[in-house]
């Protein structure tokens, strides 16, 4: 790994190639994101013509249900242990008073556990509660070898209008993941997500939110047919996602009752050598804390 730290800017590039393999990644830590050709621009600003309010209503009623076949289909296969949590984020040891201090996590839609997992083998002082919109995810983290009741308790909740405080004590924790999670939410209800989470965590706590950006491949990949509205998207799954714009995450975190610390872009690029082909993906990696005065 090359590691290039740039003294005219904020931006940090780390590119990855070995000589066997035919892939080469770049990221760039950037304040501005992606900006996109002619071509994207054009194929952007076509794509009027939204999914119709019966299918957008219907999608809205059955979200839990799409998300449990999602999980029904691909059982704890799809996504990669996130071991890079404690490397990108490094909070989650740096806001220890003192090492010995045990932590209080809360992952915030958990999946079947690829980030909590690989915390709790990490780290041997930390207390994790998790939480996921599908029950079927939750049963998996539970079912787990890893999972301890000591160390874990897991539970199904949806973030907009399950208070988390039934299972977890009002301001008692200290850091939050929201990692891939808040995109999935309608818009019209992130911040009640956001107002939820705000609840628990203790203040001068952190939330620490990675997701996808504005103009990601993701995003520019959409058929026409598939917009629900601004940046806004069902997949064929019918699960949805929201790309999130820097300014837009700012407003909507700090209208919940938290202030920005760090909110950027991170823009990596995956190479196929042999193919010729780049993916450009657009991600926000950000982290917010909880206002002391704030009360809920």
């Amino acid at each position: 790994m090359l590691e290039i730290k740039m003294a005219q800017s904020e931006t940090e590039i780390i590119s990855q190639e070995t000589s066997d393999s035919p892939f080469a990644v770049a990221q760039t830590v950037s304040p501005t994101g992606r900006v996109l050709t002619e071509e994207e621009l054009k194929t952007l600003h076509n794509d009027k013509i939204l999914v119709s309010d019966f299918k957008q209503m219907k999608l809205e009623k059955e979200a839990q249900k799409n998300w449990d076949l999602f999980y029904k289909r691909n059982t704890t296969n799809f996504f990669k242990d996130r071991h890079w949590t404690t490397r990108e984020f490094e909070e989650l040891k740096a806001c220890r008073k003192f090492e010995s201090q045990k932590l209080v996590l809360l992952e915030a839609g958990c999946g079947v556990g690829n980030c909590i997992f690989p915390l709790l083998e990490e780290d041997l002082n930390v207390y994790i509660y998790a939480c996921d919109f599908s029950p079927r995810a939750v049963e998996f983290v539970k079912q787990n070898p890893l999972y301890s009741p000591e160390r874990c308790c897991a539970f199904q909740c949806d973030l907009t209008k399950d208070d988390l405080r039934d299972h977890i004590p009002e301001n008692s924790v200290d850091v939050i993941t929201l990692i891939f999670v808040l995109s999935a939410i309608h818009p019209d209800k992130m911040r009640q997500a956001l107002e939820n989470i705000c609840r628990v965590v203790k203040p001068g706590g952190v939330v620490l939110f990675r997701d996808y950006g504005l103009y990601d491949h993701a995003m520019l990949r959409f058929k026409a047919g598939n917009k629900l509205g601004d940046n806004f998207y069902v997949r064929q799954d019918g699960t949805r996602s929201y790309f999130f714009s820097k300014e837009f995450l700012a407003e909507l975190f700090e209208s919940a009752g938290f202030q920005s610390i760090t909110n950027d872009y991170v823009l990596r690029e995956t190479i196929n050598k042999k193919e010729g082909l780049c993916v450009p993906r657009v991600f926000l990696q950000s982290k917010f804390t909880k206002n002391n005065q704030q009360t809920m």
